[in-house]
């Protein structure tokens, strides 16, 4: 499918919150996924990612997941400063503000004349963990998590036992988590940490460790697997399409 890009800059309970929107050209109403990002916000890959979901039939929306750290439209370069500043954001951030932006973008894209009003999340690194926090909503009947960091170690500010591991038990769509076995930001331990509370929960979850490192999915960069990226696409485009 060709695809168009939009920019919308949502009010949410903590400023304005840009989005960029990749749909299909074609008449008609899709499925909307809620596209987390890494740290850096909207790069170059993230837009590539974003691109390929909205051309197999979705509307794709990709929020500024620090707006209220930064000046809207701001993008971290792949590199130490962009590193250091991404990450001091993603400490800073408390996750009740990224459910409000949650809420707000299902609040304003179910009504928009292309949405089914059908919502899934999908997200990479951070935004892995943002995907798995989105589906906590109930509106969010889909979510395919990549690398999601920070999840088994509690590390992001909250409100006492708001944390995303310990409300796991709340995700009532189907979940699916994938991870790479080489990815040092979240080792063996946490990832069967977070396999046995999903198991113990009794939630509906896919999960597949892949012989990959941390931003597998990223296509710069000397960890880019094009082969298992593919692999990914393929399963997340086919769980969004059963499950929406």
């Amino acid at each position: 499918m060709i695809i168009q890009t939009d920019i919308v800059d949502l009010d949410t309970a903590t400023g304005t919150m840009r989005c960029h929107v990749y749909r299909p050209q074609a008449s008609g109403t899709f499925p909307c996924i809620l596209f987390y990002s890494e740290i850096f916000q909207i790069t170059a890959p993230i837009e590539r990612s974003a691109r390929i979901l909205a051309g197999h039939g979705f509307a794709v929306v990709v929020p500024e997941v620090f707006h209220e750290l930064n000046p809207i439209g701001t993008v971290l370069a792949y590199d130490d400063v962009g590193k250091d500043k991404g990450n001091n954001d993603k400490f800073t951030k408390p996750l009740e503000h990224h459910d409000s932006d949650t809420n707000a973008m299902i609040a304003y894209f179910e009504q928009q004349s292309y949405c089914t009003g059908t919502f899934a999340a999908m997200g990479v690194c951070i935004g892995g963990h943002l995907a798995f926090r989105a589906a906590l909503n109930e509106r969010i009947l889909s979510t395919y998590c990549l690398y999601a960091t920070d999840i088994h170690s509690n590390a992001l500010p909250c409100q006492d036992g708001n944390d995303s591991f310990s409300r796991a038990g709340d995700i009532q769509g189907e979940l699916t988590m994938v991870w790479g076995k080489q990815d040092p930001h979240v080792p063996t331990e946490g990832r069967q940490k977070i396999y046995q509370q999903l198991t113990e929960t009794e939630r509906h979850f896919s999960w597949h460790e892949l012989n990959a490192q941390h931003a597998f999915m990223r296509d710069e960069g000397d960890r880019y697997d094009a082969e298992l990226a593919l692999y990914c696409y393929k399963m997340a485009i086919d769980q969004f399409r059963r499950t929406l």
